[in-house]
């Protein structure tokens, strides 16, 4: 059995994961997202505190957690964007700290599209893929990749942050600090911005969101065809580039624009043929992801149990 953390600025998630990646046990609190450090470490402990209620919290090995980012996996600190009193929190010494883990459990962290990478790669659309990238694409965009089997963090555990890879030299400024990245063009936030500067309004009383935007492409709308097709043009131009780097045969696409289906993923697919162009990033297949709402906390779990594989320890000793 593994434990699982996945923190975010909404809700800060809790799992138990047994040796299949099933999730057994849930606990799940809002995130005080504005509210002080230690606010919020107190939110983190008391979902641990949930599931080591139960009597199959013995049976942990491992626990892991999976984090809005940037985070820095060797320094084991976290500082997400969307929670603004944790600069350089030192997360794993908090839940390091918590008694339930006295006997020994080593939390091992991850960023949340790395996650998502881990656990796709174990279970969903990437499983017994060699090398491959996952990609969320909801709010912002995020991911993480597979080479030659085995996750890929990277050393500060940012690798894959294709969110922040420039796809217009000449594009609008990002927060990150650079300018034209993906995620201006391709996150569901930039779908309906694209598409109201177009013209397009949501119905009455409602917001405009991608998923209104989909809704609208699926009924012929132009405007809403036209916002998803740069999206997918600017996904195309991130992928391929990353094909042609790293020769990833799949890329799996989740989170709540690819909720769109072929609405993203017919233009896409055709946008991609026109940049993966070379011999061997041809064959580069696109996958929806298989897993949704538990994706980040069954690829901590994944990492988790990876890693108590690795040390060989046996049960009675940790």
């Amino acid at each position: 059995m593994y434990a699982a953390l996945d923190i975010g600025g909404t809700k800060i998630a809790g799992a138990l994961v047994d040796e299949g990646g099933s999730v057994v046990r849930r606990a799940e609190l809002p995130t005080p997202a504005r509210e002080s450090a230690s606010r919020l470490a107190g939110t983190v402990h008391a979902v641990i505190d949930e599931l080591a209620a139960g009597p199959a919290w013995a049976a942990v090995r491992g626990l892991g957690i999976a984090s809005a980012g940037p985070v820095d996996t060797a320094a084991g600190t976290v500082s997400p964007v969307n929670i603004p009193n944790w600069r350089a929190f030192p997360l794993v010494e908090s839940v390091r700290a918590h008694p339930a883990l006295s006997g020994g459990i080593e939390p091992v962290l991850l960023g949340d599209a790395v996650a998502v990478a881990a656990a796709e790669h174990w279970r969903g659309a990437a499983q017994g893929v060699g090398n491959a990238l996952c990609m969320v694409v909801s709010t912002g965009v995020g991911g993480g990749f597979v080479l030659n089997g085995r996750l890929h963090p990277g050393p500060s555990g940012n690798a894959g942050h294709i969110g922040h890879v420039t796809v217009d030299m000449d594009g609008p400024p990002c927060p990150c600090g650079a300018r034209g990245c993906l995620e201006g063009y391709a996150s569901g936030t930039a779908i309906a911005r694209c598409a109201v500067q177009a013209g397009w309004t949501p119905p009455p009383g409602t917001e405009p969101t991608a998923a209104a935007v989909a809704a609208a492409a699926r009924e012929g709308d132009g405007r809403a065809v036209a916002a998803y097709d740069r999206s997918a043009r600017a996904l195309a131009a991130a992928i391929a580039g990353s094909a042609t780097l790293l020769e990833i045969e799949v890329a799996v696409i989740g989170g709540g624009v690819a909720q769109a289906g072929d609405v993203l993923f017919v233009p896409l697919r055709r946008h991609l043929r026109t940049f993966a162009t070379l011999g061997f990033t041809r064959g580069l297949e696109v996958r929806p992801a298989a897993l949704a709402r538990d994706a980040g906390l069954v690829g901590a779990a994944a990492e988790a149990r990876r890693r108590d594989r690795a040390s060989g320890v046996p049960p009675a000793v940790r």
